[in-house]
């Protein structure tokens, strides 16, 4: 048995080879290699591998195997010769062609994340994300900053259409939102997140509410915005009148903002809200004293490095939703990384219903709470 001290050490080497293990992962999903595994009939030799590539024998073989002690892929021996093979893992998140492959995600992050990731230290010492340092782009604006090009910004809403084809339903499903016909999407990017509320909820309607670049590029690559339940309308929520709605979803926004913007951008939804209507926020939440999970620990760096906000906790999300006026937060978990909150806007509309007994008497008169939910 490895005394403590050898523990300790091969613990610190785990943690300093980290980005190595993101690296190997990143590099096959460039170069292909589950895309070709995926297609191919049968397993194939790391030589096959490499000649369909345009790969060096030396450098595929070397990555082949490393992919096989990660787990990403198998490898059967014949005559004293390795073939290789997708895994589960690998043929559900990884090849293109899977409708959970989150391919596109891990591009973003091996192209830009990984990238910003790099000045962490000066993003303490800062306290801001790094993206003049990474990419030579001021941040004043964030997400001028975020969609530098069109390449950069189609890659991120691919990337989050990888992560609501995994998440999407179960986020959704969190609370029955089945009260709601109308509903808006604020920050909906590629509407992905609304083509999984259609589907879950057939009576609703979703108005997916983002920047124009944003609605632009979703109109032109982004093919399932023929459904006639989704509609696309441009603006920035921080500025322009919020399209009607019985519900809004902030999903994956309110991390990107300081408090402050969170609080500026919650009193707008208040504003907005129709009686009885409500907002959802789907976000990873911190533990209550900020020291776990490590997941979330570290997506909080991310938006260190990357936005002007952080991962917060369900009693900061609540603070802040009240700060806004809404009332009865509630947070529920999800299979996923992603917890919901569903707050409501305003107290539901009295209504009073009155009794007339058939035969004379007492006058019963009831008073609804017509909420919806």
């Amino acid at each position: 048995m490895n005394s403590p001290e050898d523990q300790a050490y091969d613990l610190l080497n785990t943690y300093a080879n980290g980005f190595m293990v993101s690296q190997v992962l990143f590099a096959a999903c460039e170069l292909g290699v589950f895309d070709l595994l995926a297609e191919a009939l049968e397993p194939l030799d790391s030589a096959a591998v490499a000649a369909r590539l345009g790969t060096s024998s030396h450098g595929t073989e070397l990555l082949l195997d490393t992919c096989v002690s990660l787990k990403l892929l198998r490898v059967e021996m014949r005559e004293g010769k390795a073939f290789y093979g997708n895994t589960e893992l690998s043929s559900t998140y990884l090849a293109r062609a899977s409708p959970t492959s989150q391919r596109n995600m891990l591009l973003y992050m091996a192209r830009t994340t990984y990238l910003c990731w790099a000045h962490l230290a000066e993003a303490v010492r800062e306290g801001k994300n790094q993206y003049l340092k990474a990419f030579g782009v001021p941040s004043e604006e964030l997400f001028t900053a975020i969609y530098r090009s069109e390449g950069e910004r189609l890659q991120f809403m691919r990337g989050l259409q990888d992560v609501w084809s995994v998440n999407g339903r179960s986020v959704l499903a969190a609370f029955d939102l089945s009260p709601f016909p109308l509903i808006c999407d604020l920050g909906g990017c590629s509407g992905a997140l609304a083509k999984e509320c259609v589907s879950l909820y057939p009576g609703c309607q979703v108005t997916v509410f983002d920047i124009p670049e944003v609605v632009q590029t979703a109109k032109k690559h982004f093919p399932f915005l023929e459904e006639e339940r989704i509609s696309f309308r441009e603006g920035d929520f921080f500025k322009d009148p919020l399209p009607e709605a019985d519900l809004y979803i902030l999903a994956r926004v309110l991390h990107d903002w300081s408090d402050e913007k969170c609080s500026q951008l919650l009193a707008r939804i208040h504003q907005a809200c129709k009686p009885g209507g409500g907002v959802l926020v789907i976000e990873t939440l911190l533990d209550a004293d900020g020291r776990g999970p490590l997941t979330a620990q570290l997506y909080s760096l991310n938006m260190l490095v990357q936005t002007e906000g952080r991962e917060r906790s369900a009693a900061q999300y609540r603070a802040l939703l009240a700060r806004a006026g809404f009332r009865d937060p509630r947070s529920r978990g999800t299979p996923g990384r992603y917890r919901a909150l569903l707050a409501r806007a305003h107290p539901p509309a009295a209504a009073a219903l009155t009794w007339r007994p058939p035969h004379g008497g007492p006058v019963l008169v009831a008073v609804l709470q017509c909420g919806l939910i």
